[in-house]
């Protein structure tokens, strides 16, 4: 291994460590000018600490820009040489990692499109074996954990130490202000599940334009995400790809100055004594509402022994909708979202009928 290689792995351990990380680049590496005339402005912030770049780019649709592909590995190379910035690219199959590798690419990810396929996954996984390189799992395309979790476990099993996960949103119908719709439960379901993992946030993929990266990437920092990936190029507009979404240099580091950085922790006796005090309070409500929750239950199975009685179906339309109407009502007064109770309304609705069933099949 080379002195140069080494001492680039001793920067990625060193970045690895540091929170929150901030990587940004093109979309897409277009001119050997373009890619090393954004990592020059994007060093100069002095707010970035890594380069991406699209390399191979899997569109939705054949005749779409797919990507310079490898002739722009060197490119990446040469710009990491001038700015001291490490680089990360998206890889989908062996060949791309190998290439990927051959050209010293510090870091790589598995893109939405990929993680959805476990073939595609394995194939990287396996040409990842003994191997020494951070790999980070973008969440699939459709909102499915078994999915992300499966890429996660399968690049794991390869030997990959450093390991961490993107979150760029998902694919969704209806699905009109977002690019792709953030479902921030899932992401959050998924760093409780790993802990012990990184989670970069992608607010230009959730977007799909930047005038609503600025929310997008505050609430990841509110939610204690530990870094960013924000697409920049040196002229967006004229962007090959994703123009929309791309900032400039000069607004990549105007946004970074105006996020508010949370902290996980303080030093603060005060502080952590008036937080136990808040959630002590929270612990008996949660009692006292599974004790509610439970009183509820007892109740529908009262009500499924009179639809036994009388065979009379469990499932009541429009009784329920009666309860919908009413409770979201009085719960919007309340100060709680229409969605929040939506979905509790749901889990109640399904615990109820699952009591029934059990009644009538006794």
């Amino acid at each position: 291994m080379s002195t140069q290689q080494v001492s680039s792995k001793e920067k990625i351990k060193e970045l690895w460590a540091k929170r929150p990380i901030i990587v940004s680049g093109p979309c897409s590496a277009e001119t050997e000018e373009q890619v090393i005339e954004t990592a020059q402005q994007l060093a100069a912030t002095g707010k970035v600490d890594m380069l991406r770049a699209g390399i191979w780019k899997p569109r939705t649709k054949p005749g779409m820009f797919e990507g310079i592909g490898a002739k722009g590995l060197p490119w990446l190379q040469k710009a990491k040489q001038i700015t001291g910035l490490p680089t990360a690219i998206e890889v989908a199959t062996a060949k791309q990692v190998q290439d990927a590798l051959t050209f010293d690419v510090d870091v790589l990810w598995i893109g939405a499109r990929t993680t959805v396929n476990p073939f595609s996954v394995q194939e990287v996984a396996d040409a990842l074996r003994g191997v020494d390189v951070p790999v980070l799992v973008k969440n699939p395309i459709n909102p499915d954990l078994e999915l992300w979790s499966g890429g996660v476990e399968r690049i794991a099993r390869a030997g990959i130490k450093n390991l961490g996960l993107i979150h760029r949103g998902f694919s969704s119908y209806g699905n009109t202000q977002y690019r792709n719709a953030p479902m921030w439960h899932l992401a959050i379901e998924m760093k409780l599940k790993y802990p012990e993992l990184p989670i970069f946030n992608d607010p230009s993929h959730i977007c799909g334009k930047r005038d609503t990266l600025m929310e997008v990437a505050q609430k990841a920092i509110d939610l204690d995400y530990d870094g960013l990936m924000i697409e920049s190029h040196i002229d967006p507009d004229n962007a090959w790809s994703d123009a929309k979404q791309q900032v400039t240099p000069a607004r990549l580091k105007e946004m970074m100055e105006e996020i508010i950085w949370r902290k996980e922790d303080v030093d603060n006796s005060e502080y952590h004594k008036a937080l136990e005090k808040l959630r002590q309070q929270i612990n008996h409500l949660d009692d006292e509402m599974l004790q509610i929750l439970s009183q509820r239950m007892k109740i529908a199975d009262q009500i499924g022994q009179y639809k036994k009685d009388n065979n009379i179906t469990i499932l009541q339309p429009g009784r329920w909708q009666e309860i919908i109407d009413k409770v979201a009502m009085r719960g919007e007064k309340l100060g709680l979202s229409r969605d929040f109770l939506n979905k509790y309304l749901d889990a109640v609705h399904l615990e109820s009928i699952n009591h029934q069933k059990k009644v009538l099949d006794a």
